[in-house]
């Protein structure tokens, strides 16, 4: 007899059964596996090949982790093919297979496919034509080519109609909560940094030195942090990417062009943040390297400063959580929470505007650089204020909105024009 426990599902295991649930590469290699065996059981019982393994191939090429992206792809695929097939049948009808012939046939595939704009599939054109030039009976291998293709894009297209890929917009979140995160690592790091006793200038010690090369190599490394910013945003936006075409054509999902318009215009913004913190480390590289390594504020300026950058950091959060969050409930604590953390961040950079206008009267040479680090602090708390993020919310609904009617007309237009030639 199994123990009574044994007859439940243990609560790791649940978990990671719903990791792996969640994970594009999982839930594509289980789809493209199952839709490629498919197309293959019924391309054996409709083309004349004994092993047409172009369908299983087009259903492992159409198959893809959204419908949207099926659909784009099945399409560019078969013309692909089509077209390559047509060059083929018409470069046999005038000249043989010869090293010449094949050129040719290979350039004005890859030419065509460009012009027919098949995209990723381009070569495939050229595959296609030299697969059924080769062969004797071309008019014969050409159309079971044909048909195998169309067997794998319509039943890759039909299976994911039937089992409609999951939405990854909680995918897409969690990568925006975590660039957020961490950004705010990086600032916490910045913080720390500025707070060290022994990045105090020390006046015997600042001509050279270890320390002072220390000092310099460390806010270097912050600075090289901040550049591979620019990476995390690119996956993220893959991530996003791969979300929105989710929401493309999904029967499942209502209010799917808001879904992108928010969480677009959050990547936007944290893109831009990640930008302007780039540039604020290096703002602190040149002030530590211009004072010989050690951090050019006193000790109240650094400790301030450090207090704002830690609000600033927990603004992104709060920021990439609101963005994220698909309750009410969540929203208004994550956007309660975003005012309060940005109104501690605006009360601290006061207190370091203030400061900074002292240490600069006491050195006039560095209030450029004293400036320059204000105006990215501003910039960064002025892109994360949810007054800012509403107006761009408006303009992008807006955008959208113009589009789409500007979109109806043109298709309103080419109605009347046909029934007036009609």
């Amino acid at each position: 007899m199994p123990h009574p426990s044994d007859l439940f599902v243990h609560p790791r295991r649940w978990q990671w059964w719903r990791r792996w649930r969640r994970d594009p590469f999982v839930v594509q290699t289980v789809r493209s596996t199952a839709a490629a065996t498919l197309s293959y059981v019924v391309a054996l019982n409709l083309s004349a090949e004994p092993a047409p393994l172009t369908a299983p191939l087009t259903a492992l090429l159409v198959v893809q982790v959204t419908l949207y992206s099926t659909l784009t792809t099945s399409m560019r695929r078969v013309t692909s093919v089509v077209v390559g097939v047509l060059i083929a049948i018409a470069f046999s009808a005038l000249v043989g297979l010869t090293w010449w012939s094949l050129a040719l046939v290979i350039l004005a595939s890859l030419v065509v496919g460009r012009f027919v704009r098949v995209e990723e599939f381009i070569p495939e054109v050229a595959i296609s034509a030299m697969l059924v030039l080769g062969v004797t009976q071309v008019a014969d291998r050409a159309w079971d080519r044909v048909l195998e293709t169309l067997i794998g894009a319509v039943v890759g297209l039909l299976f994911n109609v039937v089992l409609v890929p999951p939405v990854w917009v909680d995918t897409a979140g969690d990568s925006i909560v975590d660039l957020a995160r961490r950004m705010r690592r990086l600032l916490i790091d910045i913080g720390a940094g500025l707070a060290d006793p022994h990045d105090r200038p020390e006046p015997a010690r600042t001509s050279g030195g270890a320390a002072s090369s220390a000092s310099v190599e460390r806010a270097r490394a912050r600075l090289h942090e901040a550049r591979v910013l620019d990476n995390d945003v690119a996956d993220v936006d893959g991530a996003l990417r791969q979300a929105e075409d989710s929401l493309r054509l999904n029967p499942r999902v209502k209010e799917g062009l808001l879904h992108r318009i928010v969480l677009r215009t959050g990547l936007d913004t944290l893109e831009i943040c990640a930008v302007v913190l780039r540039v604020l480390t290096r703002t602190l590289t040149d002030l530590s390297r211009e004072r010989g390594g050690s951090v050019p504020f006193g000790r109240e300026t650094a400790e301030a400063l450090r207090e704002t950058v830690r609000h600033i950091g927990d603004v992104l959060v709060c920021f990439a959580v609101l963005v994220t969050s698909h309750s009410s409930s969540g929203s208004e604590r994550a956007e309660e929470n975003l005012g309060n953390e940005l109104g501690a961040a605006r009360a601290a950079r006061d207190r370091v505007a203030g400061l900074l206008r002292s240490e600069a009267g006491d050195d006039p040479g560095h209030w450029q650089l004293y400036g320059a680090l204000l105006a990215e602090i501003d910039r960064i708390l002025d892109e994360l204020d949810p007054d800012h993020r509403g107006r761009r919310l408006m303009e992008e609904l807006d955008r959208h909105t113009r589009a789409r009617e500007e979109r109806r007309r043109r298709v309103t237009a080419l109605a009347r024009r046909s029934r007036r030639t009609s």
